[in-house]
């Protein structure tokens, strides 16, 4: 979306940058022409953003994680680390 000058001129003064504005449109509530972002919504967001860092290092300790797909049908998951050929010979 294009920006107007006016909004550079007030994101230099308030010290808001393009990322914060990135979050805003992400995670804000939509109120009208207007999108907020409050101390609520922001905890939400960083429990929410915790719980899924520790799910992610949970993956990372087991290497990966494979998801096999057909069409739209889910059919097996396994730990990336699981499977060695040279083990089977």
């Amino acid at each position: 979306m294009a920006k107007t000058r006016h909004i550079h001129q007030r994101m230099n003064q308030r010290g808001i940058n393009e990322q914060m504005l990135e979050i805003v449109k992400m995670f804000g509530v939509d109120e009208g022409d207007k999108t907020y972002l409050n101390r609520k919504g922001i905890d939400a967001v960083e429990k929410q953003l915790k719980a899924f860092l520790k799910q992610m290092e949970k993956m990372k300790a087991r290497g990966g994680v494979v998801l096999v797909e057909s069409g739209e049908a889910e059919i097996t998951t396994y730990t990336l680390d699981s499977y060695n050929r040279t083990r089977i010979h």
